[in-house]
């Protein structure tokens, strides 16, 4: 029997989690995750930097049997390896949905599809990301991974979700805070 306890971590909704050089994972190899919903049930959060090149928001958005706007849009991203068929919208809340998750002050989660319907008609968030799938987390899961140094936990940044680059929010959201990601696993050490 084990007795050691996983410890508490204050509540990380509306953070980063950066995949570290020693993630044992491969489907979070250089990953940003902005976490949702963080409580001792468990933890939910959404890949922002990972786009998924088998569907575009036109191809949705004509599936939906709703027009195309006469703009460019945003890809659409892999959100995480859970229910990659369920599709999310992280948005700025200054767009509010009747439906949604307040992330932090300023970011909001919904699953509406009116939200969809909206932007369709250019009626929706101005700075959005349509998301597949989600990563999950059951009681105690995340605090074991960060333990582990799977994952860097940095505050979130708007900036980073809805203006950088893809390519370039896994080293800029540890930057941010003056680490160096592709070495941050040559630098700790034990005590």
């Amino acid at each position: 029997m084990n007795t050691m306890e996983t410890p508490v971590l204050d509540n990380l909704t509306g953070s980063f989690l950066i995949s570290t050089p020693r993630m044992p994972d491969p489907r979070f190899e250089e990953q940003v995750i902005y976490i949702c919903a963080h409580s001792p049930e468990g933890a939910m959060g959404v890949a922002v930097n990972k786009p998924n090149a088998l569907f575009t928001l036109p191809e949705i958005l004509r599936g939906a049997n709703l027009p195309v706007p006469e703009i460019i849009l945003p890809p659409v991203y892999i959100g995480g390896p859970v229910e990659l068929e369920s599709a999310f919208i992280l948005y700025r809340s200054d767009y509010q949905a009747e439906h949604q998750l307040e992330v932090s002050a300023t970011i909001a989660l919904s699953r509406e599809t009116k939200i969809l319907e909206d932007i369709a008609y250019s009626r929706g968030p101005e700075k959005y990301m349509f998301l597949l799938g989600y990563a999950g987390w059951g009681p105690g899961q995340l605090e074991s991974e960060l333990i582990a140094d799977g994952w860097l936990t940095v505050p979130g940044d708007d900036h980073i979700i809805f203006d950088v680059a893809d390519e370039d929010k896994w080293r800029t959201a540890a930057m941010l805070y003056g680490i160096d990601i592709s070495t941050f696993g040559d630098v700790i050490g034990y005590a």
